[in-house]
């Protein structure tokens, strides 16, 4: 099937694929391509922190170079926006990756296929033991991740993962590979509740060029994910762009903003999260050519923050615990403590598996509670009571 519009993908889609003729794609494209980050001055970035509400032009403003200057009052005005939506409250939850396998040959990522690592995916007795170590800790927050293999994690593993999740935890979230409507659907009766889909980059070429091969290459099924997500039933969707692939992360951030604006707009029930990942060093490789400074991704959440108050800001354990404690006290509302990114790495299950990337912050749960108390933030472990319960 060849993809209609103002752009096509590298590849033709999969016969898998579904198309549901959204134009949002077109729409954030347009948005990018207008996007001018040396075109903003003081006086811009000045409006937007004042804007009750700011607007696009008011988002690219605080995302532009004009913005650094200003970013302490910058983020005074985010801390007071935060507040005012979220109090004083930070959710906390752990990932729990369920298997490395991966079909496609991300460069930059420790589960390409084309990578020689220890494989493993766990039984659903080892994802019960996984369960009960985190349930142990009083998180009832989880999201479930897998690598990208529809063969080794198809459609009913993950759900199986997702029923057996929503007897320890209220609130379920999933990273899986890209799915359909329907399936969305599915996931969503087993219990899901939110999906987080990492566009990585918006730049066509740049996207072309970082995902040589698999199913990942084609970019529109990936971009339209989170509206097929809620067209599914799902009450959240989670954003994301890789900073650090792209020349000029400006750019992406700027349309990982936008494709959450209009996603919004058209689903005004929808529940909107954004994260906030660098670029990390997996299995020994190191980014020599990341440009993307803690400066920068504190830039980039504040500008998130002031452009979509609502929505929820995830600051992962790929960040040094300083710069998360910090974060946290101006913008970010939820951390993952805990965490481990190896497969089968919160128990003593046999048949261990390598992990994505490699963690800056391996404190844990408990450790992380402490540090959020004592900058005066009330650490959420429940945000969420299933009506079904």
């Amino acid at each position: 099937m060849k993809m209609s519009g103002a752009w096509c993908d590298a590849c033709d889609m999969y016969p898998y694929m579904e198309d549901i003729g959204t134009d949002i794609l077109d729409k954030v494209m347009e948005a990018g391509k207008e996007f001018d980050p040396g075109s903003y001055c003081e006086n811009d970035v000045r409006r937007a922190i004042s804007a009750e509400r700011p607007g696009p032009e008011d988002f690219a403003a605080l995302l532009s170079p004009a913005a650094p200057p200003l970013l302490e009052d910058i983020a005074e005005r985010a801390r007071k926006v935060t507040r005012d939506h979220f109090g004083n409250s930070v959710g906390m939850f752990t990932p729990l990756y369920t298997s490395n396998y991966c079909e496609n040959q991300c460069r930059y990522c420790g589960f390409s296929c084309k990578n020689s690592i220890a494989r493993a995916r766990l039984t659903p007795e080892e994802i019960e033991k996984e369960m009960e170590s985190i349930a142990a800790t009083g998180l009832t927050d989880i999201l479930l991740l897998t690598g990208e293999s529809r063969k080794y994690s198809d459609l009913e593993y993950i759900g199986m993962c997702v029923s057996k999740a929503a007897k320890y935890f209220s609130s379920i979230g999933i990273e899986v590979y890209p799915l359909n409507s329907d399936d969305y659907g599915y996931l969503h009766r087993c219990g899901a509740d939110y999906v987080t889909v990492f566009q990585e980059t918006y730049d066509p070429e740049t996207y072309a060029r970082y995902h040589p091969g698999g199913p990942k290459r084609v970019m529109s099924y990936r971009f339209n994910a989170q509206e097929r997500a809620l067209m599914g039933g799902m009450r959240g969707a989670g954003f994301a762009a890789l900073l650090g692939l792209r020349d000029d992360w400006r750019k992406d951030a700027f349309c990982c903003g936008m494709h959450a604006y209009f996603i919004q707009r058209k689903y005004p029930h929808a529940e909107i999260a954004f994260s906030l990942p660098r670029l990390r060093p997996f299995s020994g490789h190191k980014e020599d050519d990341v440009k993307v400074s803690e400066r920068d991704l504190l830039q980039t959440a504040m500008a998130y923050r002031l452009f979509m108050p609502f929505a929820s800001e995830t600051i992962s354990t790929r960040e040094s615990p300083v710069f998360r404690d910090g974060i946290v006290n101006i913008c970010a509302t939820k951390i993952s403590a805990g965490s481990s990114v190896e497969i089968g790495g919160h128990s003593d299950v046999a048949d261990k598996g390598d992990g994505q990337f490699e963690l800056s912050d391996t404190r844990s749960v408990e450790e992380v509670r402490e540090a959020l108390v004592k900058l005066g933030l009330q650490p959420v472990f429940n945000d969420y009571v299933r009506s079904d319960r």
